[in-house]
């Protein structure tokens, strides 16, 4: 899939998006596609910005099966970074490094990886709480299963003098103390194994410093915030060292990558987003992403010379629901949703003067705003390489996956 020649036609946006249209053109909307030279450039940027240390494919951000192989045929990338077990099991199937990246409480899923032993070497558990390792065993006793494989989340935000807790809320451990105690409950336990640390520094990977005028607060906070980590992360993988032989040191995210590969504590990153490349991660100055993957939704009435109405639109990414999570319409340039209505589940109406000149049965071309949500919507992308269309592949939903 990776195979093809970069280029950089994006920069053109009427070459680029004109030569996207042509090639699914006979297709019936709405219409997925990536542009396989602006995957392949982020794919090998994102290789760049590592440094040499490698980058765990967060399957979340893709779930497309074909691109996360592809992804991992590329030296620079090792392993998978899922979002539930149930996921994790079904791709264990034919990778052998899956950590699941949140902690679980399915049942069912827990006693299919206790009954199978070639999934229990494969796939890793994420825990925080010695009350996910109770209900782990309420499921599958320790005597009657394998040692399950179980990293440690701690929690990677900055806890700023009289700003609060800066960062996403996940991991209740915070402290070196907190995560030591918590990895020595998990070694002195039967049925477990320790071997991996995994802390995620969202308040800098997932917030872009090139958005407005807010960019030098931003920076501050991120530098300030990368001093701590560093010094916190180091001191926690030391003391885990002395208490388990540690396999993986898991940080960062798309938006992190040089900053987290600096970082000698770490031995693995997890990157994404940068693949496909939503529109959130425009505004980064570290880098410049390729827009990779776009769909094409077709208009259905004109309610005023100056607005067209799209059929559906309304595919919006997580976290807050601001406009920053709103899929973006990119071609004809000009376009914007209504202030009062935005990006609609069954209808989107764009206003501009490029609404003028667009017809009932003209195409608009969207980026999704962060990455995995576009899969939730389609079956399939269409794989656009030269102006044509070289394959078509599922995603989760197309293989008849859903799994949150």
């Amino acid at each position: 899939m990776l195979a093809a020649e970069p280029t950089s036609s994006w920069t053109d946006p009427a070459a680029y998006w004109g030569a996207m249209s042509a090639a699914v053109a006979d297709v019936s909307g709405p219409v997925a596609a990536i542009g396989v030279g602006a995957l392949r450039h982020n794919a090998l940027d994102m290789i760049v910005r590592s440094g040499g240390v490698p980058i765990r494919v967060a399957s979340k951000s893709v779930r497309v099966r074909s691109v996360i192989d592809a992804a991992l045929s590329m030296p620079g990338y090792r392993g998978i970074l899922g979002f539930t077990l149930p996921e994790a099991l079904w791709l264990a199937e034919t990778h052998d490094d899956v950590v699941v990246g949140y902690p679980t409480a399915d049942r069912g899923a827990i006693a299919a990886l206790a009954a199978d032993e070639r999934a229990a070497s494969r796939v890793t558990l994420m825990v925080d709480d010695i009350a996910q390792l109770d209900l782990i065993d309420a499921v599958a006793p320790p005597g009657a299963r394998p040692l399950l494989r179980v990293a440690i989340e701690a929690d990677a935000g900055w806890r700023a003098r009289g700003l609060g807790h800066i960062g996403v809320r996940r991991s209740p451990v915070h402290q070196p103390g907190e995560v030591s105690a918590l990895a020595r409950a998990i070694v002195a336990r039967g049925g477990f194994r320790l071997v991996g640390l995994m802390m995620y520094e969202a308040q800098i990977a997932g917030q872009g410093d090139a958005t407005g005028s807010g960019d030098g607060v931003i920076r501050w906070m991120q530098g300030r915030s990368a001093h701590e980590l560093f010094e916190r992360r180091g001191a926690i993988v030391a003391a885990l060292r002395d208490i388990a032989p540690l396999e993986f040191v898991n940080g960062g995210g798309t938006g992190s990558l040089e900053l987290t590969a600096s970082d000698q504590s770490v031995t693995e990153l997890t990157a994404g987003s940068g693949l496909l490349a939503g529109h959130l991660f425009d505004g980064y100055r570290a880098f410049d992403p390729a827009p990779a993957a776009a769909f094409a939704l077709e208009v259905v009435r004109k309610p005023a010379p100056d607005i067209a109405t799209v059929l559906g639109g309304g595919w919006i990414g997580s976290g807050p629901a601001v406009a920053s999570r709103q899929p973006r319409p990119v071609w004809p340039e000009g376009l914007t949703t209504l202030a009062r209505e935005g990006a609609g589940e069954v209808q989107t109406p764009l206003q501009g003067d490029a609404a003028r000149s667009l017809r009932v049965g003209d195409r608009v071309w969207f980026r999704h705003a962060k990455s995995g949500e576009l899969a939730e919507r389609v079956d399939r992308y269409h794989l656009v390489d030269g102006g044509r269309v070289v394959d078509v592949v599922p995603t989760y939903r197309g293989e008849r996956k859903a799994f949150l």
